[in-house]
């Protein structure tokens, strides 16, 4: 029997379909690599879980293939698969999971307008609630009803994205920096002398600005804290139906979150920190260090800053330029291939792109440079 037209897959479609098939094989390669690093049994037993709800999505893109009599594609395990395979060994799973939910809210998107795709949306979008509930569970085991405000926000990707970024920022900024001093006809020491003051200069001020942000925010939901803490002591009856109220949102029946408000609100010290967690969305003992987060900032816009300055530090003149530049430009490289494992993005389109805004910055201060020569 000959098939009908619309049963034939077009070029594209199979292309698409081969696509799929990868981003579901580095699903279950990343689920499996987590559930390998999970220390705790009953988290391990969910990612494998996953991981053979994902093998369930790439054997439909693999038969569709072979209806139109197309490969299926070999798997290799991809870079960043390894990576957060690697991380999630020395981190734990813990700071992982929030990237991984992002490559879940990436799948939903680009599955939904495609008609071979019924019901694997919605299956991404319960693993990605999965996910939340388990980085909940993580993080103290409480849900806020305000969890998508305030700090919450900044949950995708962690401490190591603003690594990452951090020393992006620093890296095209003092590569910039150089480039256009060296624009100027300087002489290589005060490139250099402009290199190190950059990133002194960035670096501290980098610092500082974390420094008052963190500052500021630590004050804040410490004021917030105390005024909770003013609340329970005046008025516990109204704290505690507030409580049960947050529970029964939960899907709690009445009774037993009243029950379970009261008990908790009996203790001066659960309450406080439930109430914390529950009503404000915060966690009293992880509000942040200021002088950690400087710390963190600094080394990590030096570590970009540094790049551009290390072959004025051996050498001069041209050669040093060109060597900074070919420096520079690999660094980028590297920092873009590192975002990628964030975004979900190609590694080397991504890496391609950061070289190309780098090289674009420092062109255009480099050829300003040379219009104004050395002014001093």
């Amino acid at each position: 029997m000959t098939p009908s037209k619309q049963d034939v897959a077009g070029k594209e479609d199979l292309i698409r379909y081969a696509d799929n098939y990868l981003r579901e094989q580095d699903g279950i390669e990343l689920y499996r690599a987590l559930a390998a690093a999970e220390t705790n049994k009953a988290r391990a037993a969910i990612f494998e879980q996953l991981a053979a709800a994902e093998d369930k999505h790439a054997a439909r893109w693999a038969n569709l293939l072979r209806k139109n009599g197309a490969p299926v594609p070999a798997y290799r395990t991809s870079v960043r698969v390894a990576v957060l395979g690697w991380l999630a060994r020395r981190l734990g799973t813990r700071h992982v999971i929030p990237v991984v939910t992002g490559f879940e809210s990436s799948a939903q998107d680009d599955y939904a307008g495609q008609a071979e795709a019924t019901g694997i949306p919605a299956e991404e979008r319960g693993h990605r609630r999965t996910l939340d509930a388990m980085q909940a569970q993580a993080e103290g085991g409480s849900e806020s009803i305000l969890k998508g405000e305030r700090w919450h926000r900044t949950s995708y990707g962690g401490t190591l994205r603003a690594a990452v970024f951090g020393v992006n920022d620093g890296l095209v900024s003092n590569f910039s920096l150089v480039m256009g001093v060296a624009g100027a006809n300087a002489d290589s020491r005060f490139v250099l002398v402009a290199g190190v003051a950059g990133l002194l200069a960035g670096a501290s001020s980098m610092a500082a600005g974390e420094y008052v942000s963190v500052k500021s925010q630590r004050e804040l939901y410490e004021q917030q804290i105390a005024l909770e803490r003013q609340e329970l002591e005046m008025a516990p009856e109204e704290e505690t139906a507030e409580l049960a109220l947050i529970y029964q949102a939960k899907g709690i029946p009445a009774a037993q979150a009243e029950e379970l408000a009261a008990r908790i609100i009996s203790n001066p010290a659960t309450a406080l920190d439930t109430l914390a967690r529950e009503e404000l969305g915060l966690d009293p003992t992880t509000l942040g260090s200021p002088s950690l987060a400087a710390g963190s900032s600094f080394v990590a816009f030096a570590a970009g800053a540094i790049v551009p300055v290390i072959p004025y530090l051996i050498v001069g003149g041209g050669s040093a330029l060109l060597a900074s530049a070919a420096l520079s430009a690999i660094g980028l490289f590297a920092v873009g291939a590192a975002i990628s494992v964030f975004t979900a993005k190609n590694i080397f389109r991504s890496g391609l792109r950061m070289v190309g805004i780098g090289a674009l910055a420092a062109g255009a201060t480099y050829f300003i440079g040379r219009l104004l020569g050395v002014s001093v």
